[in-house]
């Protein structure tokens, strides 16, 4: 377990900072609405320094891989990162994952914070069974992580880097240096737009952090904390691990049957996807926009045709477009039917459509 590098910046800064999970993280700075506001229009720099990384290498590293993850190695090349997730046995997410291809033999798994411990005991679990030729560390205490994300991430990092961003392609990444340092550049994000992550020594965080400050000030560049992130990966209708994934939903139910290759020969889980699938998803994500004022929340119930149908997994009011949004977790024919939906909101149900995702 460890805790961001950064907390005294953060609090130069006036952050509002929250314990969770062991770490002290920042969830807003100037506020929510405002720097969520920035990230869509210029651009924003997060400290997501408490996520994750393991390491997988050796001979049979792939086949480990291939083994424990829902997507298909298969088609990787060398500096591509492949969105995937962790299943146990009967389908249900141990947690959803990044997966960095550094060559045949050498992979990184960039986890949730709250599932380090619990990802990696899983993966050691599986190792026992599957004896092979390949080595698992976590490797978490050695990375600190920024993001920078928005329509000028791009130039703001380029004058800082010798990479060739103009040829790092969305889900590539390249060992590169930035401000002078070394480290993992990833065309990677968590807000739906452009951006970047940026896998740097410990050490080597606050001089980053202030680099990217001073080059992007002048450019709209602002500090943003959890709270927005939690905004706009909802409006882009990104999943998040404790909401719409966990180990009683699988990821047909969690709109991630295009990260589940099911035709791969084995995977862990793929036996109960095979079986879920053939005998009906009972339950569907789907996306619900407000048609009247009210805020939806996690757990409120979703009505439709009289009767409860399912719940709110995250919902909140979209900074963007100023409506009341919800991902909520519904049976499956109130999700393929045309019947009106409602949110019960502290008691009173308010009206919502169905809406294609994402909600921008």
């Amino acid at each position: 377990m460890k805790k961001t590098v950064l907390n005294q910046v953060h609090r130069d800064l006036g952050a509002r900072m929250v314990e969770f999970g062991g770490w002290d993280m920042p969830v807003q700075y100037s506020g929510v609405i405002a720097e969520h506001i920035a990230v869509r229009s210029d651009a924003g720099l997060f400290d997501v320094s408490h996520m994750g990384e393991f390491e997988v290498s050796g001979p049979g590293a792939f086949a480990f891989l291939q083994f424990a993850t829902i997507n298909d190695l298969s088609s990787l090349v060398d500096g591509q990162v492949q969105y995937s997730a962790l299943c146990y046995p009967d389908g249900g997410i141990v947690d959803d994952i990044t997966l960095y291809r550094f060559g045949a033999e050498k992979y990184m798994l960039c986890v949730n914070a709250a599932n380090i411990d619990k990802d990696f005991a899983w993966l050691q679990e599986l190792e026992a069974q599957r004896k092979g030729n390949y080595q698992l560390l976590n490797r978490s205490v050695e990375f600190a992580q920024l993001a920078l994300q928005g329509p000028k991430a791009a130039a703001i990092l380029g004058a800082l880097t010798s990479a060739d961003l103009l040829s790092l392609k969305t889900y590539h990444f390249c060992e590169s240096d930035v401000a002078g340092m070394s480290m993992i550049v990833s065309r990677t994000g968590y807000t739906g737009g452009d951006g970047f992550e940026l896998y740097c020594a410990p050490e080597d965080a606050e001089s980053l952090w202030q680099a990217l400050m001073e080059q992007g000030s002048s450019q709209g560049l602002v500090p943003v904390g959890l709270g927005a992130r939690d905004t706009l990966r909802l409006e882009k209708a990104y999943a998040l691990y404790g909401h719409e994934l966990s180990a009683t939903i699988l990821p047909l139910e969690a709109r991630l049957g295009w990260v589940t290759k099911l035709e791969k020969s084995e995977f862990c889980g793929r036996e109960a996807l095979l079986k879920a699938k053939s005998g009906g998803i009972r339950r569907q994500l789907i996306g619900l926009r407000l048609t009247q004022p009210g805020v939806p929340r996690e757990q409120y119930i979703v009505r439709s045709a009289g009767r409860d149908v399912g719940q709110v997994t995250s919902g909140t009011m979209s900074p963007s477009s100023r409506q009341g949004i919800a991902l909520a977790l519904v049976d499956t024919a109130a999700a393929s039917g045309d019947a009106a939906f409602s949110i019960v909101i502290r008691g009173r149900e308010v009206s919502a459509e169905k809406v294609k995702l994402p909600f921008i």
